[in-house]
């Protein structure tokens, strides 16, 4: 019974103290120049009657297709994101939705490993009909590589900042308690001068920014 009293007494004496941590958020980024595009194209058809609408559609999409493989672009790069076919109506002067027939729609969303022929290629299919282009966007085959130069960035600039903390706090950092990412962020393209248009459609690849984040905690020793 003493000495569970005695214990008791020591532990109340002597309460454990809480360990003194810092937590610092780092950024790195990495920018380099898009080796692949992402372009999100088609074509719109209308006719009265819906199979003219669709088989006028699916016409020029086959060509579309044809066009892009003589280029290059791998089937696998090749995917149809929207088929689409729906009545159309417009409204007459007295506000009445009077039909006017029928509009089918073929998108196809294209991968262009090349870009010295991305130019040519989207004038080539606007030459075969497309007349819907709804996005392009560049970025990376393999974003694996900058992205990790990034990361390390992010950790450097976060050693950074702790060790500017603990200087400025008279403190010593200690063992790290925990690294953590939050979801990447990437950069979009930042667009430069277009090309000449003789060599198709003006477009600029420009330059791809990858960001990364990082959160630290370290323990800090007092001195």
């Amino acid at each position: 019974m003493r000495a569970i009293l005695t214990a008791i007494l020591l532990a109340m004496a002597s309460p454990v103290l809480a360990q003194a941590t810092l937590t610092v958020t780092g950024d790195g980024s990495r920018t380099v120049a898009p080796d692949m595009a992402v372009v999100t194209l088609g074509v719109t058809e209308r006719a009265a009657r819906a199979s003219e609408a669709m088989n006028a559609a699916s016409t020029t999409a086959e060509a579309i297709i044809q066009r892009l493989g003589a280029a290059g672009v791998a089937p696998a790069d090749m995917q149809t994101t929207d088929l689409s076919l729906y009545p159309v109506r417009e409204n007459d002067l007295n506000g009445q939705a009077q039909f006017e027939g029928f509009e089918a729609s073929n998108q196809l969303t294209v991968q262009v490993r090349d870009l010295e022929s991305l130019g040519p290629v989207l004038q080539a299919v606007l030459d075969d009909g497309a007349n819907r282009l709804s996005s392009l966007r560049f970025t990376l085959q393999d974003p694996r590589p900058i992205m990790n130069e990034a990361r390390r960035a992010a950790v450097e600039d976060a050693r950074a900042k702790a060790q500017l903390y603990a200087d400025a706090a008279g403190v010593t950092l200690g063992a790290i308690q925990s690294i953590s990412e939050p979801q990447e962020t990437n950069g979009g393209p930042q667009p430069m001068m277009a090309m000449e248009a003789s060599r198709g459609v003006p477009v600029e690849a420009g330059s791809t920014t990858i960001n990364a984040r990082v959160t630290m905690v370290w323990e800090l020793v007092q001195p």
